[in-house]
């Protein structure tokens, strides 16, 4: 595995990320939707950095099974607060093919929140599938798989203090 982004590269990138979301909200309160479990890590860091009052809810999305295939993409919204009249910022840990963002921000929309904006730690350039535009990128990457940091690969990796590139030999050849 090759290191894409070290741990300090990781907190320059949110850094930078946090200080864009300050300038947008100001001091008006915010509700940040973590997108589980990807982005996990990244929201801890990057709410700690947010100048604004803050309330925390997640989803829980997921549309890979296993490996590396993308599958129907499933929500589960029952650990969400009320958003009604209010900003909403959603977090997830990479933008692929989009599907999974355009579903949690539509669902959120449903819900009359005020203003409805995104922000992901990686955009993955190659892979979109939908015409949707992320509010705040942390870094642009290439169409490579990636983990560590909160991304994951069947499961493990998610512990990784930096974003890592699998090789074709740390993948499952039957994939």
């Amino acid at each position: 595995m090759k290191v894409l982004f070290s741990e300090e590269q990781l907190q320059h990138g949110i850094s930078r990320m946090a200080a864009a979301i300050n300038e947008r909200f100001g001091s008006e309160p915010l509700t940040v939707i973590c997108v589980m479990t990807g982005s996990l890590i990244l929201v801890a860091d990057l709410i700690r950095q947010l100048d604004m009052p803050v309330k925390l809810g997640s989803v829980h999305a997921s549309s890979y099974k296993g490996k590396t295939s993308r599958s129907n993409l499933q929500l589960d919204a029952s650990m969400l607060p009320n958003v009604k009249g209010t900003n909403v910022l959603i977090v997830d840990d990479i933008f692929d093919t989009g599907h999974t963002l355009n579903a949690v921000h539509q669902h959120i929309e449903s819900l009359e929140a005020a203003s409805v904006e995104t922000a992901v730690l990686l955009y993955k350039h190659g892979r979109q599938e939908l015409d949707f535009k992320v509010n705040f990128v942390g870094f642009e990457i290439p169409d490579e798989f990636v983990v560590g940091y909160g991304l994951d690969y069947q499961g493990i990796y998610r512990n990784l203090p930096y974003v890592g590139v699998l090789e074709s030999h740390d993948l499952d050849p039957d994939e």
